[in-house]
């Protein structure tokens, strides 16, 4: 995937109209707050006002494994990915629960999982890039050919989805270690230190995080200079399921339907999709703010202000999935809410 030229916004004459809606509603100035105008920019993405009501809801989990994960930046095992895919598969995860809760339909893709899955269906194995990833403080995660055909299927992915009429969109992320490349890139992209994105991931102790802030710090050095690059980014520091995350995100931005992003991961691929194609974060909303460091310099960059903030870090989408009943409320109140002009004696 080459750099694309920039990606239009949502209707920005659709978005004052969904504005004025609101204004108008049967409700003090401001007084729904964020659920507004969330609202509003989910009819300015859909392209009429009202909007319509969010029946159609997907979440892409792209599960990966990483090199580092060996090097003591987890508090789990690598095996503990191929388990987690096997039970989302079995619809028992925790984003399994939450989507029931909430219609999502949930699918997991292995990308890059250290482990032969060949016995789950085809729709979740089919893709593979390869098993793991490099280790980035040591060595590259990937070669060039195999961050290219990562994104490009991340982007079939978005594309097929769209195609069958998906409304809204979400990436979830699945395997062990992955939150030490997703602050490698966040820290590369921005020009951050080591210090300032080093969260602890999965629960790891002082010594563990020290451990993975070594490990960040290394990989930064290693691969001084090649940021600029978006694509040899991915290539030095990222990982086939973190790409494949990136070409989604960048397909269904391009195809004008909107994204809710999840935690660091997710909002990590999409500092870089908005390397790739500018413009592209007016089609995301930040689902919650993740306890990762990363995530919040991150957001900032993106200019994006997260919708929930109740100290989730299980990735997997699950808190794009919690933050969904948000969007879902401010669809209904400019759907169903009175104009003020209506009730007021003429």
């Amino acid at each position: 995937m080459d750099q694309t030229s920039r990606i239009a916004p949502p209707s920005p004459e659709i978005a004052s109209l969904a504005q004025q809606r609101l204004a108008a509603l049967a409700t003090p100035a401001g007084a729904l707050g964020r659920v507004g105008e969330i609202g509003a920019w989910v009819a300015a993405a859909q392209g009429e006002v009202p909007p319509r009501p969010l029946t159609d809801v997907r979440l892409v989990v792209f599960a990966g494994d990483h090199g580092v994960a060996a090097h003591g930046v987890s508090a789990y095992p690598a095996a503990v990915t191929e388990a987690m895919v096997r039970t989302i598969v079995a619809g028992q995860a925790g984003v399994s629960a939450l989507a029931r809760e909430h219609g999502v339909r949930v699918s997991v893709l292995d990308v890059a999982v250290d482990a032969d899955l060949t016995d789950l269906p085809a729709d979740v194995t089919a893709r593979k890039v390869r098993r793991g990833s490099g280790a980035i403080h040591l060595e590259d995660a990937l070669t060039r050919d195999e961050v290219e055909r990562s994104l490009a299927l991340g982007a079939e992915v978005a594309g097929e989805h769209v195609d069958d009429g998906a409304q809204l969109l979400m990436t979830g992320d699945l395997g062990i270690g992955n939150t030490t490349p997703a602050a490698a890139l966040v820290a590369a992209v921005l020009g951050l230190p080591a210090d300032e994105v080093t969260g602890r991931g999965t629960g790891i102790d002082d010594d563990g995080w020290a451990r993975k802030r070594d490990v960040v710090a290394a990989a930064l050095a290693r691969t001084e200079g090649r940021a600029e690059d978006p694509v040899d980014l991915l290539a030095a520091l990222g990982s086939a399921d973190l790409a494949a995350a990136v070409g989604f995100l960048v397909e269904s931005s391009s195809r004008g339907v909107p994204v809710l992003l999840d935690g660091l991961m997710s909002v990590a691929c999409a500092v870089v999709a908005q390397a790739i194609a500018p413009g592209a974060a007016a089609w995301w909303v930040a689902g919650h703010r993740s306890t990762e460091p990363a995530q919040a310099h991150a957001l900032k960059s993106l200019g994006l202000e997260p919708l929930l903030d109740v100290g989730m870090r299980l990735g997997e989408g699950s808190g794009a999935v919690a933050a969904l009943p948000v969007l879902r409320s401010g669809v209904a109140v400019l759907r169903d809410v009175a104009l003020l002009s209506d009730i007021l004696p003429g």
